[in-house]
């Protein structure tokens, strides 16, 4: 049902605050934060049992960044506030508006912070929107005065009398932030910047645990912001120019799908000379609609794409030989996140270590395990409700990296947790670190295609493999020490790359190797011994203004 909503009486003159949640993040608190639980995608979900040679960044706020672009109100984002911060914003600000962005796991420091404002301004208007919208019974939980499940562009600009449906302004986000390597910072910006753009919100594929298909209308409902190639070519002109970019995270729950957009972005990009890398989002069908040649042509870098059991079910998957498609991929040297979900309804102790076996098998460059998880506003969370299998679990802890919050029918809630666990175990015991495989799928594609016809296609894979004669060279020749303790046959491998890509750039390579490998080595054990003793990382706060009075 439609919110009715009477829009502000101050219209754009309204001064707006759009905050996330405060930190820390990775840490137990009183407020449901989880060490478990860290703000980092990868370390959290992908990487997270690679100890030192897990991939280490941040990555902003898109949704309320992608609000304040739109709105002509005077604003400020504030992004990773610490909560001393962000009271001292509401008490400096006078705020008309406080919006504030949040996924479930945090509606106890949205709690709080709502408490605050209308303690520290009383006079403001507050806004809760997100995931966690979706919780039954949230305004029960959080007052608020206004709930904004789905499109949050569109609600604020109606909010604001704006016209919801005007076009959409897309910010400069840079995808990822504060990168380290084996304890080491890498420096952010420069050619390395990666820009993220966002074509639209919801997937048509609709798999019944997918939190974004469901937030936003459910199976084969896509809100799109960018509808043609054309749009997406202008806008990526735009980051290329303003951050420098030379890739691009299309942060599209299917960018493939939509072939005919791929198809007039590439027919751009062959006019203009334009050689970007893309990471895009894609399922197994929607990547069989496309020969190599035109994934290469089109720039795909890296994609991240589901890889659930054969028998799952799911119609991404069908008639696709996940395994032959992943291999056939990294060969031309695209890079692969898979992502596989641990407990779902057909896995029983028994047959769960050889599906997990298979996900491995895929030898992708990263992989993702999540738990089989209901989330509020799921259609597997519906059915588990109605099947009377919920269980009595605190809100903090459904994040698919825990525990089970429903009861399986053959595993139990503690027994989830150690097969997750192993599955991370496992693939980096068979495959190494994600660090030496994305050395490996760029040193294939680059010795496939440095000499292709195009140059278009060529300064790519220049550019995608520069790293690989000087920073890498040190990476690998440290990570092949490291690795001779505790697991022989991924040192012989990660020995074998080292030699490979030596031959080919020459004594640059071994140079490199001799001078940082020694540093890596040594920053590597550093790292893993302020691991061990439960070190973690915090991101920045960003203060943000907009059409800001002086």
């Amino acid at each position: 049902m439609t919110e009715r909503l009477t829009p502000h009486p101050k219209g754009t003159r309204a001064r707006v605050l759009l905050s996330s949640v405060f930190g820390p993040y990775a840490q137990d608190d009183e407020y449901g934060g989880r060490a478990i639980n860290p703000m980092e995608l990868y370390h959290n979900q992908v990487t997270r049992l690679q100890g030192s040679f897990s991939l280490r960044m941040f990555h902003r706020s898109w949704g309320i960044m992608m609000i304040q672009e739109n709105i002509d109100a005077p604003s400020t984002v504030l992004d990773f506030p610490r909560r001393e911060t962000f009271a001292a914003e509401l008490q400096r600000g006078r705020y008309d508006i406080v919006g504030i962005s949040s996924i479930i796991v945090n509606v106890g420091k949205v709690r709080e912070m709502c408490r605050m404002v209308r303690e520290l301004s009383p006079r403001s208007v507050i806004v809760v929107g997100g995931h966690v919208t979706a919780i039954p019974g949230i305004e029960s939980m959080v007052d608020a005065d206004h709930y904004v499940r789905g499109d949050g562009i569109a609600w604020m600009r109606r909010y604001l009398g704006q016209d919801p449906d005007a076009p959409i302004r897309h910010p400069r986000i840079v995808s990822g932030f504060d990168l380290r390597v084996m304890g080491v910072r890498i420096p952010d910006g420069g050619k390395s910047t990666a820009a993220t753009i966002i074509p639209s919100v919801g997937c048509p594929m609709g798999c019944n645990f997918c939190t974004t298909s469901a937030f936003f209308g459910g199976k084969g409902k896509v809100l799109n912001f960018y509808q043609t190639g054309d749009e997406l070519f202008e806008l990526m002109c735009e980051m290329e120019r303003s951050l420098r970019a030379q890739s691009f995270f299309i942060m599209d729950e299917n960018f493939l799908l939509q072939r005919e957009r791929a198809r007039q972005l590439l027919d751009r990009m062959k006019r203009h000379d334009k050689s970007w890398a893309f990471y895009v989002f894609s399922s197994a069908n929607a990547i069989r609609k496309y020969t190599i040649e035109e994934l290469v042509e089109l720039g795909v870098s890296w994609i991240w794409m589901g890889l659930e059991s054969p028998r799952s079910g799911y119609s991404k998957l069908n008639g696709t030989d996940t395994r032959q498609l992943t291999a056939e991929l990294r060969r031309h040297g695209i890079k692969l996140l898979g992502s596989t979900i641990v407990g779902m309804e057909h896995h029983t102790p028994e047959n769960i270590t050889e599906e997990i076996e298979y996900a491995v098998a895929h030898e992708t460059d990263f992989h993702q395990f999540m738990l089989y998880t209901p989330v509020p506003g799921t259609p597997l969370y519906r059915q588990m409700a109605d099947e009377d299998r919920l269980l009595d679990v605190d809100l903090a802890d459904i994040h698919g990296q825990f525990k089970f919050n429903f009861r399986h029918q053959a595993i139990s809630r503690d027994d989830s947790k150690k097969f997750l666990d192993w599955a991370f175990w496992r693939d980096f015991e068979r495959n190494g670190p994600s660090i030496f495989r994305i050395c490996r799928t760029t040193f294939q594609g680059w010795m496939r295609y440095k000499d292709y016809h195009d140059a278009r296609v060529r300064r790519r894979f220049e550019w995608e493999a520069r790293q690989l004669k000087n920073a890498y060279a040190g990476v690998l020749w440290a990570m092949e020490r490291r690795l001779r303790e505790t697991n022989a046959a991924v040192a012989a491998q990660v020995r074998s790359l080292r030699r490979e890509i030596e031959r080919e750039f020459g004594s640059i390579s071994r140079l490199w190797a001799a001078l940082a490998g020694p540093v890596l080595l040594w920053a590597s054990r550093r790292e893993d011994r302020r691991l061990a003793a439960g070190h973690t990382y915090e991101p920045p706060t960003f203060v943000e203004r907009r059409n800001w009075p002086d």
